[in-house]
């Protein structure tokens, strides 16, 4: 018995191993070795990433045959792609070599030594999505959307604080049998005791009174004994672990209550602002906030990022104005390694922030069972269904649901966790549609349907449907700023909350998605989607994901880590932008609540990511020094991946292979490795370009660019340009692991706001 125990318990962690390493990138370079020899391979660098669906791209590379040397050499090849968002990975199927090029090898040799290459390619690979994106060459980016950028309420603390919002006045409803009211627009624990004209708020397990919203809060020394009897009802049952109050917590803090009734945002120091310089430039940043706060030192001008939106201001106090287009030229100096680097991706014109324009147009796509997918399709309405026009076109859209109804003509489609729906009445049957009319890509953003134009529903020649959506519907929008474009969260525009009547007679609130605060965001820095809440300080119960309680319309909440940098935990939640109802996480997709039954991607069901296949198992470890390895398994023979005092190698366009030794460029030729931009290098490169011809006769279709009597020149600016987009990516791509992890940052602000 012990032993059948024990075989179990390895057994589900080799299967969780091997899950994890379909799902994330293992690292480079990889070495993938067979009888006939081993080859290490380096990061793809990416020529073009065609509709995010075929990939085409270059590895260096050193071969080591079997009892022979290290054979340096570049390989172009091509291949299909589903970008998996979830993971941050791109899983590449039907590779397949385009061309190969050995520097220095005669044709005969070079052809022998090409084969044995092709014996390594395996037909599927997974990369990380930072990876791509960096290496991608970016076009144009897509005409910006015009998002609203007022300021919000801006309040700042040196102590734990939180944000109590409510949207608009407060809207009160009775609780049966009692002298107690809760405010119904709120995403707060809110009560209020009608004759003793006192406020109750809950706030991580501890009880504030006050006279008034907007305070003093003080703690709350006993309790109405109606919340006793409220409890007792199954509307407010998630309550029963606080009421009566548990005994306080040692060392509890009680935090600083703002009160606000319009959008707002609330930076928290831990303690005074502490700043620190930032290398090479004339900024300085606060290292003890959960916000993105710096100063601009000739000025002293403050500046704040929340919502991917940059506002400055004289003082912490205020008054701020929007400033995305006026950054000092300084911000896009930060070292991009160093902490406040993150922000970047939020700096208009820099890399980082073209990584994070291109990141926000990869779609997630799903092939969809229509028949499956249809039979869950519902809309609940709270009464009889009411539309409202959209404004600048002829469409309507349903104001007393929190899903997404549009009426276009005389037909309805619903848009539900990014699946087009389409009936002859709001309240269906409702049937998978074949595709969307145009029309409903003009919805403007001050809709509150807007998010809905990023979702895609097209019919293959096969029958099937297909269903895809890109950031925009959930929340991350590109906005074209004049000095460059950049990702922001939310259009900033305020829409009106769906009240209506729930189970027991409880009035319900359905906030629609908002900008600042505890809302829904995406991360640009990380490419991560989430729910945020400043709870009651940076180093202590930092954020929140909120839940919501169908009985009353309020929300429940589950604590997350403790640090500044946010959550990576998961509760029972209400989206607000897809307007469904389940298990959400950070990182996970609007896919994630049909199931496998209803919807299904090219590497495994969109719940379950990745399924076991035929390609073999895998399995990652992290050593105790901290360096990364992998191993696998497959029919190409066994793989491990770490990293190499060989040097960082690159191909550059031309079937050259370079390495760079932290302090210059050199080529591989004749052998060995020799410094390059000197006279008898740039001999070399002649001799290597003619080489290439003899290799390949007549050239070919897919292969390195040899037109020109210099392509065999070396290009510092390219090969410098590619070193920075693989580090660019590694950086992104370990935040983007750090943040799945649990180290993620917040978004900042305080409760659910609009």
């Amino acid at each position: 018995m012990r032993y059948a125990k024990s075989f179990t318990t390895v057994l589900v962690l080799v299967l969780s191993l091997w899950t994890l390493a379909r799902t994330q990138d293992p690292g480079w370079p990889r070495r993938l070795t067979n009888a006939q020899g081993s080859l290490l391979y380096y990061h793809p660098q990416v020529d073009d990433w065609q509709n995010f669906q075929t990939l085409k791209w270059r590895h260096a590379f050193v071969l080591t045959p079997a009892g022979g040397k290290d054979v340096p050499g570049a390989a172009t090849l091509e291949g299909s792609t589903t970008a998996d968002l979830s993971n941050h990975t791109v899983v590449i199927t039907n590779i397949h070599v385009t061309n190969i090029y050995f520097p220095s090898q005669d044709p005969a040799s070079a052809d022998r030594l090409a084969e044995l290459v092709k014996s390594f390619v395996p037909s599927s690979n997974t990369v990380s999505l930072d990876l791509i994106v960096s290496s991608t060459p970016k076009q144009a980016a897509p005409q910006g959307v015009q998002l609203n950028n007022t300021p919000p309420i801006i309040f700042t603390s040196n102590r734990p604080a939180i944000l109590l919002g409510i949207e608009g006045p407060p809207t009160y409803a009775p609780i049966h049998d009692t002298h107690l009211e809760y405010v119904v627009n709120t995403s707060w624990h809110l009560f209020r005791h009608k004759e003793q004209s006192r406020y109750y708020l809950l706030v991580d397990e501890q009880w504030l009174s006050a006279p008034n919203p907007e305070g003093p809060w003080s703690p709350a020394s006993d309790l109405p004994k109606g919340m006793e009897k409220m409890v007792k009802e199954e509307a407010w049952a998630d309550l029963k672990g606080v009421i009566p109050p548990p005994p306080a917590k040692p060392g509890a803090v009680i935090p600083t209550v703002f009160y606000s009734t319009s959008p707002a945002d609330v930076i928290l120091f831990d303690g005074p602002p502490v700043y620190a310089p930032i290398t090479g430039t004339q900024l300085v940043y606060a290292t003890n906030s959960n916000g993105y706060v710096f100063v601009y030192s000739p000025t002293q001008t403050i500046y704040y990022l929340t919502a991917g939106r940059w506002f400055s201001a004289s003082s912490l106090q205020g008054p701020w104005t929007y400033a995305t287009e006026n950054l000092p030229p300084d911000f896009a100096h930060i070292p991009p390694s160093s902490p406040p680097g993150i922000v970047l991706s939020s700096v208009p014109g820099t890399e980082e922030a073209k990584d994070a324009v291109l990141l926000a147009q990869v779609p997630t796509t799903v092939t969809v069972n229509a028949a499956a997918a249809a039979a869950q399709a519902k809309v609940d309405y709270e009464g009889t269904p009411n539309f409202a026009p959209i404004q600048g076109t002829s469409m309507s859209y349903a104001t007393n649901t929190p899903q997404r109804v549009i009426q276009v003509g005389d037909a309805y489609y619903l848009c539900l966790n990014g699946i087009w729906f389409l009936s002859a009445s709001p309240q269906g049957p409702w049937q998978t549609a074949q595709s969307v009319p145009q029309q409903i890509y003009t919805i403007p953003p001050s809709s509150p349907v807007y998010n809905v134009t990023y979702v895609t529903q097209t019919t293959a020649p096969s029958g099937e449907v297909q269903a895809g959506y890109t950031a925009g519907y959930l929340g991350a929008f590109v906005m074209g700023a004049a000095v460059g474009a950049i990702v922001a969260g939310g259009t900033g525009y305020y829409y009106p909350p769906v009240y209506g009547v729930g189970a027991y007679g409880y009035a319900t609130y359905h906030p629609y998605a908002g900008t600042y605060g505890a809302t829904p965001y995406y991360n640009t820095a990380t490419g991560a989607y989430g729910v945020s809440q400043s709870g009651t300080g940076p180093y202590g119960s930092g954020t929140r994901s909120a839940s919501y309680n169908p009985y009353t319309g309020t929300a429940t909440r589950t604590g997350s880590v403790s640090t500044p940098y946010g959550s990576a935990a998961a509760g029972q939640a209400y989206n607000p932008y897809t307007g469904a109802y389940g298990q959400t996480k950070q990182g996970s997709n609007a896919y994630g609540s049909w199931g496998s039954s209803a919807v299904s991607t090219p590497y495994g069901s969109a719940t379950s990511q990745h399924e076991t296949g035929a390609r073999g198992s895998e399995g990652t470890m992290q050593t105790s020094a901290g360096g990364k390895a992998a191993a696998t398994s497959t029919a190409y023979g066994s793989s491990a991946v770490g990293k190499t005092a060989s040097g960082n190698l690159y191909a550059d366009h031309n079937g050259n292979v370079y390495k760079n030794t932290g302090s210059g460029w050199q080529s591989y030729n004749n052998g060995s490795w020799n410094n390059v931009n000197t006279q008898q290098a740039h001999q070399e490169a002649q001799q290597r370009a003619q080489g290439y011809e003899q290799q390949h006769p007549g050239g070919q279709q897919g292969g390195f660019n040899r037109e020109g009597g210099s392509s065999g020149g070396f290009n510092s600016q390219e090969m410098n340009h590619e070193m920075q987009n693989r580090q660019r990516g590694e950086t992104q791509s370990q935040r983007s692991n750090e943040f799945r992890g649990g180290g993620g940052r917040s978004s900042g602000g305080g409760g659910r706001r609009r």
